[in-house]
């Protein structure tokens, strides 16, 4: 069977290279067996999920406007049981972004009052944010304000201590219970180091940890039985099942979860067997020259 999967892998890349090398097209969807799989397939699949998490590169096109056309497919399945959630909204921004969901205001009136808004925001995540409203879906900030991470990466979660209880509820309670540099997400943030690896080395993983946690804890506190979740994250807090994903089987093991990821085919084409079965459920293999939407 190993061998099996190894040369549909193999015989997967070699017409992927072929494909975006003389066909042009933008991208070519892969499931984690090594087989190119229709997009409705995947559809069909991501259904009779509880959550899928939808790793983008921040600034690729061909992620943003997927994480569009995923929406609404499965909004035309699921109905108003879909619900959003992204890692470009802090969690102090979920009333300010409720408010605006219900049309309490204008999106004049909105913009100014979230905080830390992503610079290609109008570009990338607010068609995400307008199609929640259109159809009267809920969209969770999910995570960790900037400056709580930001501390945690000085002063690892000594900071935890002297927080208010108002500032503690924005950030996932099950981060000093579960968290483990050893864990391959964080883990390799050292590695990747080299023979570089700074003094606060432990205080930026429990920062990365932060992120993760907070967004697994909003991800949890906001499904409910029969819900669909689709969050939107860079790739790294989700391939190969960690980061986020990693928190929630800590947090609530048992949930059915399914990933898909963004890859360059550069990267694609460095990837070992084992890692491109292994790296998300569905793989998106995106050309090398695909434009930037980064100003």
């Amino acid at each position: 069977m190993r061998y099996i999967i190894t040369l549909a892998l193999l015989l997967a890349l070699s017409f992927v290279e072929k494909a975006l090398a003389q066909e042009k097209p933008a991208y070519q969807l892969f499931k984690n067996n090594g087989e190119i799989v229709y997009y409705d397939q995947m559809i069909s699949d991501l259904a009779e999920s509880d959550m899928v998490f939808f790793g983008e590169y921040h600034f690729n096109p061909i992620s943003h406007w997927l994480e569009l056309e995923v929406g609404k497919s499965l909004f035309n399945i699921k109905g108003t049981k879909l619900f959003l959630g992204a890692e470009m909204f802090e969690s102090g921004n979920q009333l300010v972004l409720d408010e605006y969901l219900q049309g309490f205001y204008a999106e004049s009136k909105m913009i100014p009052e979230i905080t830390q808004l992503w610079s290609n925001y109008n570009t990338d995540y607010r068609p995400l944010v307008e199609f929640a409203k259109e159809n009267a879906l809920r969209f969770i900030a999910t995570n960790i304000p900037r400056r709580y991470a930001s501390m945690i990466s000085k002063k690892g979660f000594d900071v935890l201590e002297i927080l208010s209880p108002e500032a503690k509820a924005l950030i996932g309670p099950d981060l000093k219970k579960h968290f483990d540099p050893t864990v391959k997400a964080y883990a390799e943030m050292a590695n990747n180091m080299g023979g570089h690896v700074p003094p606060n080395m432990l205080n930026m993983q429990m920062a990365q940890a932060a992120k993760d946690a907070t967004m697994a804890h909003f991800s949890l506190k906001n499904f409910n039985k029969g819900d669909l979740l689709l969050h939107f994250q860079g790739s790294y807090h989700s391939n190969y099942d960690q980061g986020i994903i990693w928190w929630i089987n800590k947090i609530e093991p048992g949930l059915e979860i399914k990933s898909i990821t963004t890859v360059l085919q550069s990267e694609w084409e460095k990837l070992s067997v084992e890692d491109r079965a292994g790296i998300a459920d569905y793989i998106i293999v995106v050309a090398n020259t695909m434009t930037s939407t980064q100003g």
